[in-house]
């Protein structure tokens, strides 16, 4: 399996328009393949919605892709185009120790930090390795929504993404899982040359709330 993760960068003041004519165009689009999941950034980057979608492979995303272009229902309801900045579509492969997205339930009402750690060539399978070690006892804490390393896009990238209830919540695992004998970060013997995250929220019709 593989996952497309398209962030499209919104004008601001737009996004709640975005998700309302996404929604009406959703069933539409879910006779061709499913949504993993839809949120919008409340903190880094802001006026950003992140859409993912699951494919068995590329041949699948193509098919998906020609068909939903050829949809004249779909196509005939108003999409998004004329509020967008700017769009990225990257190909991530799920890490080994990775759950299916949306095979857990979260409940409703979390929010889910993102992030993206880039480290220098050659050192992803040494994150993954340090990382399959580590994870269980981490997730002790608070459950990984997701953890992909790029495949098409841009190169190099770790993310991972993680569920809270709130930002209460997240201080409060980040510091309890960090202190001495938990095992927590992991130690790859090397370092990210670049980090990023983000603050997501659901919409209301993401699978993964």
């Amino acid at each position: 399996m593989i996952y497309e993760v398209r962030t499209y960068t919104l004008r601001p003041g737009t996004l709640a328009e975005f998700e309302k004519r996404y929604e009406k165009r959703l069933p539409l689009r879910l006779k061709h393949s499913k949504l993993g999941a839809f949120w919008h950034t409340e903190f880094g980057p802001l006026n950003q919605v992140v859409h993912v979608y699951p494919y068995d492979d590329l041949q699948h995303r193509t098919r998906v892709r020609t068909a939903m272009a050829q949809d004249a229902e779909r196509n005939a309801l108003p999409g998004g185009q004329d509020l967008i900045v700017m769009q990225e579509a990257e190909i991530m492969n799920p890490a080994p120790f990775m759950r299916p997205l949306g095979s857990r339930d979260f409940g409703t009402g979390n929010v889910y930090e993102m992030r993206t750690y880039t480290y220098a060539p050659g050192d992803i399978p040494k994150v993954l390795e340090a990382w399959g070690k580590a994870i269980e006892a981490r997730e002790r804490f608070s459950p990984l929504a997701a953890c992909w390393t790029s495949e098409l896009g841009g190169l190099n990238k770790f993310v991972h993404i993680w569920a809270y209830k709130d930002l209460n919540e997240r201080a409060r695992v980040r510091d309890e899982s960090r202190r001495p004998g938990t095992g927590w970060p992991p130690q790859a013997g090397v370092r990210p040359v670049r980090q990023e995250n983000k603050l997501l929220i659901p919409a209301s019709f993401s699978p993964v709330r």
